[in-house]
């Protein structure tokens, strides 16, 4: 009925995959857990290689091949219709975690369901403070949320879609690097009119990057932004959907992208430090991530200009 699916890159996921097997015994469903590491360090490898193969199968890659394509490549592993993706760094709250999805699923049989995240309550060290405020504040929506617009509400930390839709739309592997990977293969089941399920089956993130590590893994994921925006051919629906891009261009439409890249080159890098060091202001943040998009912009309109002058 089931294959889970979990893509590691440097974590311990024994306790994950422990807990899932006994969840899925538990209920007797047909099943199996797949781990595929994404090329991690020596250190992790160890362990984790002994209990995936223990609790299901487990395979290694000599190169890392990136979020989009290595959720593409469980496609070659997958027997069972469903395939539940889960985040390797994810904690399973619930004891019927398994079950509530299977119920949706004996039912209702929707080609995408997405069961949501939480962060935790008690504020981490400073050093992770930025990650963990915008998560519990962005990413961390109830069901009511959710509900309200389902496709712009995707990811792909613990989501169920059907091996048959999987296998016709894919995730787009250019997207090589961090982030909306997801925001582009939610995009494309609205255009393909899948509505996505959502149920109240939260997960725990329970992997929290450094301020540093989380500024520079945004940074690469409004770089794939660019790359979404000129894929989709700058779909209006698209814009609505995303807010960075709606700011984007109610700032252009005011002819005022010139005057905050111009406040990013003089207080980015202020700013980033700041937010670095553990001042999670998310207004700050937002207004790095605008300057940063809008002078990327600027930045590779004119090496198209140049190359088509060449």
């Amino acid at each position: 009925m089931l294959s889970i699916c979990i893509p590691i890159y440097n974590c311990d996921v024994t306790s994950l995959v422990r807990e899932l097997s006994v969840q899925a015994n538990k209920i007797g469903i047909q099943y199996e857990i797949i781990c595929i590491d994404d090329c991690s360090e020596k250190s992790f490898i160890a362990f984790n290689e002994v209990d995936c193969n223990k609790y299901g199968k487990y395979f290694q890659l000599n190169k890392n091949i990136g979020r989009s394509k290595i959720r593409n490549l469980f496609l070659n592993y997958a027997k069972f219709d469903y395939m539940l993706f889960l985040d390797c760094d994810s904690i399973i709250i619930s004891d019927n975690f398994i079950e509530n999805y299977c119920a949706i699923l004996k039912k209702q049989k929707p080609e995408v369901i997405c069961g949501g995240r939480i962060y935790q309550k008690i504020k981490p060290e400073k050093q992770k403070r930025l990650r963990w405020k915008y998560g519990l504040i962005k990413e961390s929506q109830p069901l009511e949320i959710r509900q309200m617009d389902p496709n712009k509400s995707f990811m792909t930390n613990n989501f169920v879609v059907s091996r048959k839709l999987l296998g016709n739309l894919k995730f787009n592997e250019h997207l090589s690097q961090y982030g909306h990977e997801d925001t582009l293969f939610g995009f494309q089941l609205k255009k393909n009119n899948i509505l996505i399920k959502h149920i109240n089956n939260p997960i725990l993130n329970g992997g929290l990057e450094t301020n540093s590590e989380y500024i520079k893994k945004t940074e690469a994921g409004l770089l794939n932004l660019i790359y979404v925006i000129d894929y989709t051919g700058n779909d209006p629906e698209l814009i609505k959907d995303i807010a960075i891009l709606k700011y984007y261009q109610k700032v252009k439409k005011k002819h005022l992208t010139g005057l905050i890249i111009s406040v990013f080159y003089m207080f980015g890098t202020s700013i980033k430090y700041l937010l670095s060091k553990g001042f999670a202001n998310l207004y700050l943040f937002d207004f790095y991530k605008l300057g940063f998009f809008a002078a990327q912009i600027r930045l590779k309109n004119r090496n198209s200009r140049y190359q088509i002058n060449q």
